[in-house]
């Protein structure tokens, strides 16, 4: 027994100071990043891609493997000419815009997708619509419902938007699909988990073998219910359980808002789908990879890829790959979940 009490103290240690050198990191690599940022405030541009010319690019290359040379010269003439009546054709027609987010634990792309939807609503036009392919696992509260406000920008601008999950949209990522006017998935897509959880681990009773002091100085009842290395009491439980119901009423109320069709009590438990089952449970609209809807979407007009790009300098990439490495060590509190 008092092999495995070292072994267990040993790992709490080992813990404690993996989670201090990478505080350390984060620190360091955070103050380097803020000085990179004065230099660069305004770095980062919207590019644009063509994506019906993408597609038409790759049949053509194709093609053009099993034609004989002079074939393939008349194949080109005949694209070029096609592109010149299509530029044409585009400038009345409707748009659809396609953008790409791929959350992590802080939605830090939520910074590209406000650039992106403005961009759009600066010259969106009556008949467009946006495609957003989502793959998320959820993550932050306050980060996550950021991300979901900005889509609802969309919404107010009268542009539809269709959510495509290929692979998961759970929790937060989920909290941003239901944004949408349509969500479509892929039958084995992980869909839902609407529900929220804080999750800390706790080294008192190990201070305390030790003689080890932890002292925490707040004002304000509540203003830390629970703690990583001081005695967490029952009342600060207690209130940290009643701050996760009423996020997970907030969640399920804006869920519940877009898609009234939906029995809450059974799709809110926290748990996820796969998306033929989500399309049963009415999570989703339409079972399909977002490479159809988007093949579907350029047989009836033009779809543009819309991204905002920022060239990352050397201290905002480690201050990235610090931060991926933490928070695989931390689950900072309130992700939805």
């Amino acid at each position: 027994m008092n092999a495995m009490n070292d072994l267990a103290a040993q790992y709490a240690l080992f813990l404690a100071q993996i989670a201090t050198l990478a505080l350390a990191v984060i620190g360091v690599v955070a103050g380097l990043v803020a000085l990179s940022r004065r230099k660069n405030k305004d770095a980062g541009q919207i590019e644009v891609t063509d994506v019906n010319r993408r597609l038409e690019a790759a049949g053509d290359r194709i093609q053009a493997a099993q034609l004989p040379s002079k074939a393939r010269r008349i194949l080109q003439k005949k694209r070029k000419l096609e592109r010149k009546a299509q530029l044409k054709k585009a400038e009345a027609e409707p748009c659809t815009y396609l953008l790409d987010f791929k959350g992590d634990i802080r939605a830090s792309a939520s910074t590209a997708l406000r650039e992106e939807i403005s961009a759009i609503l600066q010259v969106a036009k009556p008949g467009d619509a946006v495609l957003l392919r989502l793959e998320s696992g959820g993550g932050l509260v306050n980060r996550y419902g950021l991300a979901a406000a900005q889509l609802l920008r969309l919404r107010d601008a009268q542009l539809p938007l269709t959510v495509m999950v290929d692979t998961v949209a759970a929790s937060g990522g989920y909290l941003m699909a239901a944004a949408a006017d349509k969500i479509v998935a892929s039958p084995f897509a992980l869909i839902g988990s609407i529900g929220v959880i804080a999750q800390i681990p706790n080294f008192h009773r190990w201070l305390r073998t030790r003689d080890i002091d932890w002292e925490q100085f707040t004002a304000g009842k509540f203003k830390r219910t629970v703690t990583l290395f001081g005695e967490n009491t029952e009342t600060g439980r207690a209130k940290l359980r009643e701050e996760l119901e009423e996020i997970h009423a907030q969640f399920r109320a804006f869920v519940q808002g877009r898609r009234a069709q939906l029995d809450m009590d059974k799709v809110a438990t926290g748990e996820a789908w796969l998306g033929s089952k989500a399309l049963e449970l009415g999570l989703v609209d339409e079972l399909a990879t977002s490479d159809e809807i988007i093949r579907s979407a350029c047989q009836r007009g033009r779809v543009l890829h819309v991204s905002f790009q920022r060239k990352l300098g050397l201290p905002e990439r480690l201050r990235i790959s610090a931060q991926s490495a933490w928070d695989g060590i931390w689950q900072p509190p309130y992700p939805l979940g």
